[in-house]
Order: C-alpha cells, then structure tokens, then sequence
C-alpha cells in the first residue's frame, strides 16, 4: 500500500499588497530593446546612403521593437487585502480571494496557472520559472500561501503522483526539477 507523502508545511503569507513579477527576464527584456533601439537609431542618424524616408523607417522599426519587448516584460500578479490581480502580456484580471481554488506550478509548466472556480485555468505569466527557476518557486508557494489564508482554496491533490508532481508544494521536486539553467 503506497502512503501519501508528506508535504512540507506553506510558508507564511507574505504581507500585503505584495507584487510577483520575474525581474530578471524582465530586466533582460528591457536592457536588449533599449540597446537595439539606441543601435539601430544611431545607425539610421550615421549611414550617409539613407534617405529621411529610410531613417524615419530605421527609427519607426526600432520603436515597434522595442514596443513589443515592453509587452513581454509587462507580466505580474498584484495581490491584496481583496484579491488578485493578474496582469498578462495583453490583459489584465482581478479575481476574488474565493475565486482561486489552487495555485499549480508543475515540472515543466513555463508558468503559474490558477484553478478557478469557474472550472478554467487561467495562466499566470508573472511568476515563471525561465531565468530565476527557485524565485518562481517561492512566489508560487507564497501565493498558495496566501490563497489558502484568504481563499477557500484547498489543497487538491490526493494521490503521490499529483503531489510530486508540483514543486510549488514538494521539496524534493525542486531538487528533480532543478537540471541546470531553464
């Protein structure tokens, strides 16, 4: 007979208002197009052969790049005394504390997703495992954290399998799961 295993004890909920948003990529993001865009207008300002159409589009060019960049560093989860807000690359949600069942963050998902109580799943781009894999876990936990203090969100998962499977909630899955740079 396989016994459930134990699962570590949540940190404490963070105090509130408390924001979640992966700064190193976004700090990456934002470095990589304010360099493109001081590149590529300093090139369109010193090539002699371009015309003002063409420099106008050089600099036009760099600005939508650098525009894009900005959407993609643009994802967080604000949480307060009366909810969640998520802020995605092109919305924006606020849910109710009642409204999140759990807060999953498995091996391999490229970010959080929430279980609803609505019965979807709504992706959470701000906490993501890309460049800072162990951040993304301890806002991930600190989120369950706080679901479980606020909401009525419970702990689901019943069988090893599920809980292994989750290194929001599993020590020893961040050790699995950690295999190098992500």
């Amino acid at each position: 007979m396989t016994v459930p295993a134990a699962r570590p004890a949540l940190p404490d909920p963070p105090a509130l208002p408390v924001t979640f948003r992966p700064n190193g990529t976004r700090a990456v993001l934002l470095s990589v197009g304010t360099l493109m865009l001081v590149v590529i207008t300093a090139m369109s300002v010193t090539l002699e052969k371009l015309n003002a159409g063409e420099r106008v589009s050089f600099i036009f060019v760099a600005l939508l790049f650098f525009g894009v960049l900005c959407l993609l560093s643009r994802p967080k989860v604000v949480a307060d005394d009366t909810g969640v807000t998520v802020v995605n690359l092109t919305r924006v949600r606020r849910l109710e504390w009642p409204e999140i069942l759990r807060v999953n963050l498995r091996a391999g998902d490229p970010w959080v997703f929430l279980d609803l109580s609505d019965g979807t799943s709504l992706p959470v781009l701000g906490i993501q495992p890309g460049i800072a894999k162990q951040k993304a876990v301890r806002d991930a936990r600190a989120l369950r954290a706080l679901v479980e203090s606020r909401g009525v969100g419970k702990d689901t998962a019943t069988t090893p399998t599920e809980a292994a499977a989750d290194p929001a909630t599993d020590s020893a899955t961040d050790r699995a799961t950690d295999n190098g740079p992500a």
